[in-house]
């Protein structure tokens, strides 16, 4: 069975920086793809971030520039360094495989979560 351990979050003033991290296990990790995912309250789970199985990454257009998602394979884990961040970065975050496609040359992330379990996630609070 998949699990996801996300770890790493926690209260930041604007501006600061917080690097999260997620274990994971039951599944071949070097070979899927992996996104971040967040939830602010009241709203529902959003991609932030993505990393295919070779290393292409891709960003919400909201973290883009602040935001950096990186894996280490023999350590089944992905991380997501957190930069300059904001208020409205606010929620808890939350990590997941993904599928792969190929288009105009690369890979890209898609998302495979429909109805699947989520881990507990990391709470991210970022204070003005």
């Amino acid at each position: 069975q998949v699990q996801l351990v996300e770890s790493g979050g926690g209260l930041v003033q604007a501006g600061g920086s917080l690097r999260l991290s997620c274990v994971a296990s039951g599944f071949i990790f070097s070979i899927n793809s992996m996104g971040w995912y967040r939830q602010a309250p009241g709203m529902q789970r959003e991609l932030v971030a993505s990393i295919t199985s070779d290393g292409s990454t891709d960003y919400a257009d909201s973290v883009k520039g602040r935001f950096t998602i990186s894996r280490d394979n023999a350590k089944n884990t992905v991380y997501l360094q957190m930069d300059s961040l904001k208020p409205e970065d606010t929620g808890v975050y939350y990590c997941a495989p993904g599928g792969e496609t190929y288009s105009g040359g690369r890979y890209y992330f898609t998302d495979k979560t429909f109805g699947g379990d989520w881990g507990q996630g990391t709470q991210v609070t970022v204070s003005s």
